[in-house]
């Protein structure tokens, strides 16, 4: 290796280990929940995760464009506009703020939405609570998701540990309040699980605005001062950061409907309750690889900023590589050890049930290990794409690729003995054309020439 190789390395993981870390926390906070919960019941497990499909394409849209002022923090900062960066970050905020508030209104419509997709009327009920109860998380999310982004594009990732931390801190000792009734309270079930994920996410976001507004923040980038409705930026802020988010939301959307294909089989429960426990394993795999595409828009961002393309790409490949090591271990544990991870979601209460979930299970799994060793690629050039502001493309092929390689294919196949497995590997089909298309968009070359603060 040579030497320049090595530091950039250096560079990509001082920025990418604390993300990774922090985002095992977020995870590690949703697994928990859904262990706690396929505790409570194998129904609720499933349930859960039906909804978290739903539940994540509005909220993928407005996490996901509040994050990205990270790019613009990491443009600002790269080209030393330090006095524009405060701004910038309070868009961010206005906008997590009135996302929040429209995101409660969804739970009128809850009900209505979950009897439309025709699962059984228990697996109805329990969707309906939880999605009801999730939506109060939205607000302090977005903030989250904004706050992290400011430390994000800076490079100043520790941060963003304590903040994830102090969320899973909270969310394990509210789930244990709330989903089996301890110290005096009542047992509220899966509805118990999103109110703890609610409140733990509140005390999160606390704990970030304490961080970010310190007084060395304030003398750096005059953060109170720049507290106003920029209406110029945050229409650029939107132009860009909207299709961020509906890559997000987007991808989103076709697991959601993927997911709602497999609890319409014939043996729904299983199906969907084996996917479940396959994609939360699989979240919690590809940890690293997200962490390291996040630290790959950074330097993008900053690089750009310094008019710097050519280290912008360098760090970009240095990204695939890094990821490509970790996520072949991860890849082959999967197919080495699947029972182990099953192991952490074992339910007794319906033998029969968790019988056939446990032979199902390895199988997806088995299809994931390909899975994630594209998206992994895809991840790190998705993410040096909207780093340098190339938001709309990422966006058009979320949009277009997964109906018709993943979506498509499994309804077709509803009737087929076989629709579970085979519909899952249309899933790799959908990740390796995603990767494909947008692998050439970046080696084109356009990117080098954007930027989202000159827009």
């Amino acid at each position: 290796m040579n030497q320049n190789r090595q530091q950039r390395w250096k560079t990509v993981l001082t920025i990418a280990w604390p993300l990774i870390i922090a985002n095992s926390f977020w995870n590690l906070q949703l697994t928990i929940d859904r262990i706690f919960l396929g505790m409570h019941s194998t129904e609720s497990l499933g349930a859960a995760m039906a909804v978290m499909g739903v539940f994540w394409v509005p909220m993928a849209l407005l996490q996901q464009t509040s994050s990205y002022v990270t790019t613009f923090v990491a443009q600002y900062f790269g080209a030393g506009q330090k006095h524009k960066i405060g701004e910038s970050v309070w868009q961010a905020f206005f906008v997590s703020i009135v996302g929040g508030i429209f995101f409660l209104g969804l739970s009128f419509f809850s009900a209505d939405f979950f009897q439309f997709v025709g699962h059984s009327p228990t697996m109805q009920s329990l969707e309906t609570s939880y999605f009801n109860a999730l939506c109060f998380t939205a607000l302090p999310t977005a903030l989250v998701a904004a706050i992290s982004g400011f430390f994000t594009g800076l490079g100043r990732t520790k941060m963003v540990i304590g903040i994830n931390f102090v969320g899973l801190i909270f969310n394990v000792l509210f789930d244990y309040i709330f989903i089996f009734g301890n110290f005096g309270f009542n047992a509220y079930g899966i509805e118990g699980a999103g109110y703890a994920t609610a409140g733990a996410t509140y005390m999160a976001a606390v704990f970030g605005l304490f961080l970010i507004f310190n007084k060395s923040n304030e003398r750096e980038f005059s953060l109170f001062a720049q507290c106003r409705v920029n209406l110029s930026l945050l229409k650029n802020f939107l132009r860009f950061g909207i299709p961020s988010g509906l890559q997000w939301a987007l991808e989103g959307l076709a697991f959601t409907v993927f997911l709602i294909i497999m609890g319409k089989l014939e043996n729904g429960e299983v199906a969907l309750s084996s996917s479940s426990i396959a994609i939360t394993i699989m979240m919690l795999a590809v940890l690293p690889s997200m962490g390291v595409a996040q630290a790959v828009l950074t330097l993008v961002g900053q690089k750009l900023g310094e008019k710097k393309p050519e280290e912008a790409e360098a760090y970009t490949w240095d990204g695939v590589i890094l990821s490509a090591i970790y996520i072949s271990v991860m890849s082959a544990s999967f197919l080495i050890i699947p029972e182990f991870y099953l192991s952490w979601f074992q339910n007794n209460s319906n033998p029969v049930l968790w019988a056939q979930v446990s032979e199902l299970t390895p199988q997806i799994l088995a299809i994931i290990a390909v899975f994630i060793i594209c998206d992994s690629f895809y991840l790190n050039i998705s993410f040096a794409l909207k780093g340098a502001g190339d938001t709309r493309f990422v966006s058009l092929v979320a949009l277009t690729v997964p109906w018709p390689l993943m979506v498509l294919p499994a309804a077709l196949l509803m009737d087929h003995k076989d629709a579970v497995i085979i519909s899952w590997r249309f899933v790799i089909l959908y990740m390796l054309v995603s990767a494909g298309i947008l692998t050439w968009r970046f080696r084109q070359g356009k990117w080098k020439s954007l930027s989202v603060i000159d827009a």
